[in-house]
């Protein structure tokens, strides 16, 4: 595996992605929206070039070159009410589907998509590639809806297949609604965050752990097996916040309980790993508290 595709590179695992294949002296092409505002995310390397296409586009898109293998990591609205969209979340199953045909032209012989933990839904133990499935919100049907299509399209057009299932990444460029970034800027200016009970049991993966374990995916996944993402390592959701403040600032007092949890929240999220690791060799090296003082560093750069 050479040359690789990435859609959705401007995000925080697709960038990351891209970081790590330019390590591995890939040559990789980036499906970027035009009108994206992220696009300096995208690393700067001779090995990598950007075509504009937006999501809907990946029908009409005229692609000379060969490449070996397919990142789909695109999707519309991933967070807040609109995961409950249901006319937009469909929309998203059809441009997976987009996706593996586009794949296909243009000589791929692995599609790589990247689902979510929204597909499994409420689940009290640890998350392998064979649990019910029982998605609640819009976006994880969705999810699940587009991975299973898409590998049934695959397998009929002779494209080999992996579906990654990813749990809680978290790393440079994430966004800044999410509970870790919300949680440093916050302490950054010596104010405690407006937290939940966070009682929840929880898994975190450095992107860059998360983006080792895509390209060891792409190499080596077992043809149309279907992978949790995580670190495999579990912590309470408040101890994660406690050693985010004692990095920043030991002496601010956190107070919990000030705000309910979201619709749809899993209390108990956790990947088992094995497989993943079995199939491919990959493990995680970044700790959580690595990763916090990366995030912090690229910060006050």
């Amino acid at each position: 595996m050479n040359k690789i595709v990435i859609t959705g590179a401007t995000g925080m695992i697709g960038a990351a992605l891209a970081r790590n294949a330019i390590k591995n002296n890939m040559t990789i092409l980036c499906l970027i929206n035009k009108y994206s505002n992220r696009i300096n995310n995208i690393p700067k390397s001779k090995l990598l070039n950007i075509e504009y296409c937006s999501i809907d586009e990946y029908n009409s898109i005229n692609i000379n070159s060969k490449y070996d293998a397919f990142y789909h990591l695109a999707w519309e609205k991933t967070h807040g009410p609109s995961r409950d969209d249901t006319d937009i979340q469909i929309k998203n199953i059809q441009y997976t589907i987009d996706a593996v045909n586009l794949a296909k032209r243009i000589g791929c012989e692995k599609f790589i998509g990247i689902g979510s933990q929204a597909e499994y839904g409420i689940v009290n133990d640890n998350l392998m590639h064979d649990t019910n499935i029982n998605p609640k919100s819009s976006y994880g049907i969705a999810k699940y809806a587009a991975g299973k299509l898409s590998g049934n399209l695959c397998s009929r057009v002779d494209l080999k297949f992996n579906w990654v299932r990813i749990l809680s990444v978290f790393g440079q460029l994430d966004g800044l609604h999410t509970l870790i970034m919300y949680a440093i800027n916050e302490l950054k200016e010596g104010r405690s965050p407006e937290l939940t009970k966070c009682e929840q049991i929880w898994d975190y993966l450095y992107c860059d752990d998360a983006a080792r374990a895509l390209i060891s995916i792409g190499k080596y996944g077992k043809n149309e097996k279907v992978y949790p993402l995580g670190s495999g390592n579990k912590k309470r959701l408040s101890d994660y916040i406690e050693i985010i403040k004692n990095i920043i600032d030991p002496n601010i007092i956190l107070k919990y309980g000030e705000k309910e949890y979201y619709p749809h929240q899993p209390m108990y999220l956790c990947a088992d790993i094995s497989e993943l690791t079995k199939d491919t060799g990959w493990k995680p090296e970044i700790t959580f508290e690595e990763g916090i003082k990366k995030i912090i560093e690229n910060i006050d750069l």
